[in-house]
C-alpha cells in the first residue's frame, strides 16, 4: 500500500523559508519589545550544510554472503568489518573479515595487484583494526566455506596497534573478557550470545503482540516493594558521597523525606508486575520487559544487581491459564532461535555445552509436566539422593533439588511445581482454599531448574489487605494497588521471567555475567 510521505507543519515552513532565501525579522511576545535579529544569508547556509539525500538500504553483511553463497559469485561487492586475523604469505595475504553478523568472518585474498596492498605490507592493517575491502565474489578453494573475496581495493578506517589490542588469535578466560567488555562482544563467543539474546528479544515482542498482549513501560523509579524482600536501591539526593542511609533508619522514620526529590523513600524497581496488573485491569492481556534491580550482595554465576524482567499479565484468568501460556511462550522462543541463530546456536553445541541443539529441540516437543510443591517435596525426600540442602515441606526448593526433578526424576522434561507454602511466597499470591498454600507455579528447566515463576493474583481485597501487613509492609504504598480490587476486580495471573536466565538456557553460558552487555554486580559497574 502506497503512503504519502508528510513533513511536519512547522519543519515544512521551516525549510520553505530556507529554500526561499525568506528572512524576517523575529517579533517579541505581545506587548513587548520586538527582538532585533540580523539578517542571516541562508541561501550560502544552505549550500555549506548541503548534503545529499540518501534512500536507507542495509549494507551487505557477512551473514548475507555466507547463507546464500552461490548468487554472489562474480559479483562485485563491498564489505566493511573488523579483521580477526591476518596471515601473509610472499605475495598475497589473507584476512578473516567479520561484521559481527555471524560467527566466522569472510576470508578476503589480498595479492599485490589490489589497492591498498601496501596497508597490509607495512603493518598498517593489523587485527582489530576496521577496514572496507571491495572486490569480486569467487569461490573458495580451501575448506572450509564455500566464497571468499578477491580484493581489489582495500581502505583502513581505524586502525589497532598489534602490540596493544588484547583480543589476539588465542583463547581467553571469560574472566578476561569481564575485564574488557568493550571489546568482547568481537570474540566468536560473546558475539553468538548477543546476536541470540537480541533475536530472543525479538521473540518475545512477537509472541506477546501476536497473541493481543499491550505492552507496558513500568517505570523504573519506585515506592513500593513488589517482592517484599527489602533488597532495593534506595534513590536519593539527601545522602553525600559516601555516606551510608541505614535501612533501620528508614524503616523506624528517623530519616525525614520530606526534602528529598520525590519527598517519600524511593528506590529502583525489583519488578513491574504490580503496574503490569494496573494496565491488565483495563486492557486485558500486557506485558512488561525492562530493567530490574536487586541490591543482593551475592556474587554467585546466578545473580546480577541488574537484569531484564519479561512480565505478562492475563486479565479473567487463573493460573491454569498462565502455565498454558508460559510454556507457549518459551517453545515459541526456542523455536524462533532455532530457526534464525542456526550457526550460533550450533557453535554454542560445540564449544559450550554439548547436547544443547538436543536438549533445546526436544523441549519444544515435549509436554511439560505439573506437579505440585507437596508432591514434589515428597518426591525429593523418597528419592533416597543426599542433597546438601535437606528437604522439607514449607521449605524453598534449592537448585539442586529443582534440577534433580526435571533433570532425573522426568528425564529433561521441564515441569511445572504449583502451590507453594503461602510462607515461602509473595503476598500478592491468591490464596488458595486450604489457607496453607497459595496458587503459585515455577517453572523448572534442565541445566538451569527456576526459569519462570507465576501466580494468580489475590483479587479479593480483603485478604490481599490482611496478606500485605502479615508480610511487614505498609498499606499505604500499595493504596493504588488496592484500588484495583475495590473497583471492577478480576481474577488475573502472570508471570515473570528473568530474560538472562532465558539467555543462559538457550546458549548454555554458565555465568550469567556473560550473557548481558555490562553486567552489574557487587564492586562491578564499569562501562
Amino acid at each position: 500500500m502506497a503512503v504519502a510521505h508528510r513533513t511536519f507543519p512547522r519543519l515544512a515552513h521551516a525549510l520553505l523559508r530556507r529554500r526561499t532565501g525568506n528572512t524576517r525579522r523575529a517579533r517579541g511576545i505581545q506587548g513587548r519589545t520586538p527582538i532585533r535579529c540580523a539578517s542571516v544569508d541562508t541561501h550560502a547556509t544552505e549550500v555549506h550544510l548541503a548534503r545529499t539525500r540518501k534512500t536507507f538500504t542495509p549494507r551487505l553483511r557477512v551473514c548475507d554472503l555466507r547463507a546464500e553463497p552461490t548468487p554472489w559469485i562474480g559479483e562485485k561487492v563491498k564489505l566493511q568489518g573488523w579483521v580477526r586475523t591476518i596471515r601473509k604469505q610472499k605475495t598475497f595475504a589473507f584476512l578473516e573479515v567479520n561484521d559481527g553478523s555471524a560467527v566466522t568472518g569472510l576470508q578476503a585474498v589480498v595479492d599485490e595487484t589490489c589497492e591498498g596492498v601496501q596497508l597490509v605490507r607495512g603493518g598498517g592493517v593489523a587485527t582489530g583494526a576496521a577496514v572496507t575491502v571491495e572486490g569480486t565474489v569467487v569461490e573458495s578453494p580451501g575448506g572450509g566455506q564455500a566464497v571468499e573475496l578477491r580484493a581489489t581495493k582495500l581502505t583502513l578506517v581505524g586502525g589497532a596497534d598489534p602490540n596493544t589490542y588484547p583480543l589476539q588469535k588465542k583463547r581467553h578466560s571469560f574472566e578476561f573478557l569481564r575485564g574488557i567488555a568493550h571489546l568482547r562482544p568481537r570474540t566468536n563467543t560473546i558475539g553468538a550470545v548477543s546476536r541470540v539474546r537480541s533475536a530472543l528479544a525479538f521473540a518475545t515482542h512477537a509472541f506477546f503482540r501476536e497473541n493481543g498482549f499491550q505492552y507496558v513501560h513500568s517505570p523504573i523509579i519506585t515506592a513500593s516493594d513488589c517482592e517484599g524482600a527489602g533488597e532495593q536501591f534506595l534513590v536519593t539526593t539527601k545522602v553525600a558521597p559516601g555516606e551510608k542511609l541505614p535501612e533501620e533508619a528508614i524503616k523506624s522514620g528517623e530519616i525525614d523525606f520530606a526534602g528529598d526529590f520525590f519527598e517519600k523513600p524511593a528506590y529502583l524497581t525489583v519488578s513491574g508486575q504490580l503496574n503490569a496488573e494496573m494496565f491488565a485491569c483495563a486492557l486485558s492481556n500486557v506485558y512488561t520487559f525492562g530493567p530490574t534491580f536487586r541490591a543482593e550482595n551475592s556474587n554467585t554465576s546466578r545473580h546480577l544487581a541488574e537484569f531484564w524482567m519479561i512480565e505478562p499479565e492475563l486479565a479473567f484468568a487463573d493460573l491454569d491459564d498462565v502455565i498454558a501460556c508460559a510454556e507457549a511462550y518459551l517453545k515459541f522462543c526456542i523455536s524462533y532461535v532455532l530457526k534464525n541463530c542456526s550457526e550460533d546456536i550450533e557453535f554454542f553445541n560445540k564449544f559450550i555445552e554439548k547436547g544443547l541443539l538436543d536438549r533445546l529441540i526436544a523441549l519444544t516437543e515435549k509436554d511439560f509436566e505439573v506437579i505440585s510443591y507437596t508432591r514434589a517435596v515428597q518426591i525429593l525426600e523418597e528419592s533416597g539422593n543426599k542433597f546438601e540442602y535437606p528437604v522439607a515441606w514449607g521449605v524453598d526448593l534449592q537448585s539442586e533439588h529443582e534440577r534433580f526433578l526435571t533433570e532425573k526424576v522426568f528425564d529433561g522434561c521441564p515441569v511445572f511445581v504449583t502451590d507453594y507454602p503461602k510462607g515461602i511466597k509473595a503476598f500478592y499470591m491468591r490464596l488458595n482454599d486450604d489457607g496453607q498454600t497459595v496458587a503459585a507455579m515455577d517453572m523448572l528447566v534442565p541445566g538451569v531448574g527456576e526459569m519462570i515463576g507465576g501466580s494468580q493474583r489475590e483479587e479479593r481485597l480483603d485478604v490481599l489487605q490482611e496478606r500485605i501487613t502479615s508480610s511487614g509492609l505498609d498499606l499505604e504504598p500499595y493504596q493504588g494497588y488496592l484500588d484495583l480490587r475495590r473497583y471492577g476486580s478480576v481474577p488475573h495471573a502472570g508471570f515473570g521471567l528473568g530474560f538472562e536466565r532465558l539467555v543462559q538456557y538457550v546458549t548454555g553460558m554458565e555465568n550469567i555475567r556473560d550473557v548481558i552487555p555490562f553486567p552489574r554486580y557487587p564492586g562491578h559497574a564499569d562501562f
